[in-house]
């Protein structure tokens, strides 16, 4: 079954490196037009535009920080001015702050993973179905985490911000399923991406890691991206308001393979 996304107009944030370039470039194989929003090196997602535009689609990059409500005002404008409009938003952005726990957290730092991943997620999902609603088309799809569901010690507010991006899924759902639009999320696990270098490439972190992992190993970019394609495309017309979860097994309890 080949994936088709043919003229379909799409804004992806974070999309200068790791997962949302994966995404973009993906979604560009398959048809998709391409918005690549940056917040930090304009020459990295200018090559991605580049990339994108060899292949024979549109792609433009704007720059943005998703947690400020007039840059994205800003930037869906461009959308407008670009594109017509938009028909997939995938609100991939996020920070995870650091490692701090709670009792010496830093609460500017702790805020502002919230506003990243969490309050820019709603900015750019509320502008873009001021434009889906009158369509009545459009899918929004959030990259969430294992950690909606995991916590994590020493990151509170990467697990905490995850989780309401589970809701708020949960939520617009809900709140748009009988227009023709759909919202979901993919939770990616350990993805070997620059920036968990320090883990992958130091081998007793690894291996720490991979005991996490039924699997045995990190996935891809492009393994997450394959998914997210299949998930905005019509062939997953009828799914909507879930978390995919895409981790080799890791939600999956995997410390009691050997019994309880």
């Amino acid at each position: 079954m080949e994936i088709r996304l043919d003229n379909k107009r799409a804004l992806v944030t974070g999309a200068s490196s790791g997962i949302g370039e994966a995404v973009a470039l993906t979604l560009a194989a398959s048809g998709a037009d391409i918005g690549l929003n940056y917040v930090a090196h304009p020459e990295a997602a200018q090559a991605v535009a580049q990339q994108i535009q060899a292949g024979g689609r549109r792609a433009f990059a704007v720059r943005a920080d998703v947690s400020d409500p007039d840059a994205v005002r800003e930037m869906f404008a461009k959308m407008d001015q670009e594109f017509g409009g938009i028909d997939i938003l995938i609100n991939n952005a996020g920070i995870d702050g650091g490692r701090m726990e709670a009792k010496e957290a830093d609460l500017v730092a702790w805020r502002k993973v919230i506003e990243v991943n969490l309050f820019g997620a709603f900015y750019c999902s509320h502008e873009a179905l001021k434009r889906m609603v009158p369509q009545k088309s459009g899918v929004i799809l959030n990259l969430s985490s294992v950690h909606e569901v995991i916590p994590w010690s020493g990151y509170s507010a990467y697990a905490v911000s995850k989780a309401g991006l589970s809701m708020l899924t949960k939520t617009l759902a809900q709140e748009v399923a009988g227009l023709g639009i759909r919202v979901l999320a993919v939770g990616p696990g350990a993805i070997q991406t620059e920036i968990n270098r320090p883990v992958w490439s130091n081998p007793e972190s690894l291996q720490d890691l991979l005991e996490k992992i039924p699997a045995g190993r990190m996935g891809t970019s492009e393994e997450i991206a394959n998914v997210v394609t299949v998930l905005v495309s019509d062939v997953a017309g009828y799914i909507t308001g879930h978390t995919v979860f895409v981790d080799g097994g890791m939600t999956d309890y995997p410390l009691f393979r050997h019994g309880g």
